[in-house]
């Protein structure tokens, strides 16, 4: 079954430097079908859907650690298997010293008209990392935003922005 944020509903969590989950709002557990306990100290990919391409993440996790935010879209499995796509901001906290100290995340609903664009890449990434790899999925990316002659973070914006 396919989940659906409300339009005021915000996803909130936090995870360590490893990617544990510290902290997870309301919303989270309700969407995820977890309770908190089930969450706290987890693996933040306890959600990861099988149908999400690996190369999205390689891209956050290429990122992040620069200081630098990543607006992403995001399908999400459930405890009881569901489904649930998310509008995702991922950033790095950092301390006085500018160390990051973890990282956080808020996702809201997606504009369906992004995720009829997204839902169609996001296969083909899936396809060529089964077929190819990771590399192969990342390349179909880069590629598209290459031809569009924008970064990551303005392609995702623009489809999120779309009336």
């Amino acid at each position: 079954m396919l989940k659906t944020l409300r339009d005021e509903d915000f996803i909130v969590s936090k995870t360590d430097l490893k990617g544990r989950i510290t902290y997870c709002n309301q919303i989270f557990m309700e969407m995820a079908e977890f309770e908190e306990y089930e969450l706290i100290g987890k693996a933040h990919n306890i959600i990861r859907h099988p149908d999400m391409p690996k190369a999205v993440f390689r891209y956050l996790w290429e990122t992040i650690p620069k200081k630098q935010e990543v607006f992403a879209y995001v399908v999400n499995k459930t405890k009881n298997d569901n489904d649930y796509w998310v509008y995702a901001n991922i950033t790095a906290s950092v301390d006085a010293n500018g160390n990051i100290t973890d990282y956080y995340s808020i996702r809201r609903k997606p504009n369906q008209k992004a995720l009829d664009v997204i839902t169609p890449l996001y296969a083909k990434m899936l396809d060529a990392e089964k077929s190819v790899g990771v590399d192969a999925s990342f390349k179909i990316l880069t590629d598209i935003l290459q031809e569009k002659g924008i970064g990551y973070n303005e392609l995702i914006i623009s489809l999120q922005n779309q009336q």
